[in-house]
């Protein structure tokens, strides 16, 4: 199945009018939205397989559900810092974000970096991206080092000061991520938590508290010779 026209078509047989409505009350921008349900979706792409020369055109599209679809679909592996960076231009809804960080940028060899890179940038969903991709290495990336995860605290703590909705969410997401992967990066959380309470910001209280409640509740695992990693 490689006609994107097709592919849209399909989507629209499974657009339903109420869910198209209901987006805006979750925050999601329907202008060139279907309304079609992402397990709707999922189940196209598990149809589809990876191809990624029918996810650069599903993408150019620009129909919301058909990103959501191209983020599934696309290969990792032939993802390019480039591709991060156009896609990331493209973000204008928080679901759009999140799928595609989860579902593909998180899983190619730049997301350490483009984490990193992503969350100092100005634009609300590019930035939310950054703290996404940390959120989705802490849960995907059974490899990684706990130093990649420390490395990124300074920046949850530098950037939860910022006031925006979507920003602030993706902050708290990731340092409760990041918390919960193993008891070594837990009390570090903790503490990074404990310090972001101590600033001076309604937005940095939020995350700190919302995080400290889940975090400081959580028992230790049962310790095993495994090396903690992605």
């Amino acid at each position: 199945m490689d006609d994107v026209n097709a592919i849209i078509d399909l989507l629209k047989e499974k657009a339903d009018a109420r869910y198209h409505a209901g987006m805006k009350r979750f925050g999601i921008d329907n202008e060139k939205a279907l309304g079609v349900k992402l397990p709707e979706i999922r189940s196209l792409a598990k149809i589809i397989k990876k191809d990624h020369h029918l996810a650069l055109r599903l993408w150019n599209t620009h129909i919301h559900e058909a990103r959501i679809l191209a983020s599934l679909v696309a290969d990792p592996k032939q993802v390019t810092p480039q591709l991060i960076d156009s896609w990331a231009k493209d973000f204008t809804s928080w679901d759009v974000c999140d799928q595609t960080c989860g579902n593909l940028f998180d899983r190619t060899p730049y997301a350490i970096a483009k984490a990193l890179e992503l969350s100092h940038h100005k634009e609300e969903f590019i930035k939310r991206a950054g703290f996404v991709l940390m959120a989705g290495l802490a849960v995907h990336d059974k490899k990684a080092d706990d130093k990649v995860f420390i490395q990124f605290f300074p920046v949850i703590e530098r950037e939860a000061c910022d006031q925006r909705n979507f920003v602030k969410k993706a902050v708290n997401w990731a340092l409760r991520q990041i918390g919960k992967r193993n008891d070594t990066l837990l009390p570090l959380a903790i503490q990074c938590a404990e310090r972001i309470l101590l600033q001076d910001s309604k937005s940095a209280r939020w995350i700190a508290t919302d995080a400290l409640r889940e975090l400081t509740n959580r028992r230790p695992r049962k310790r095993t010779n495994t090396i903690h990693t992605r």
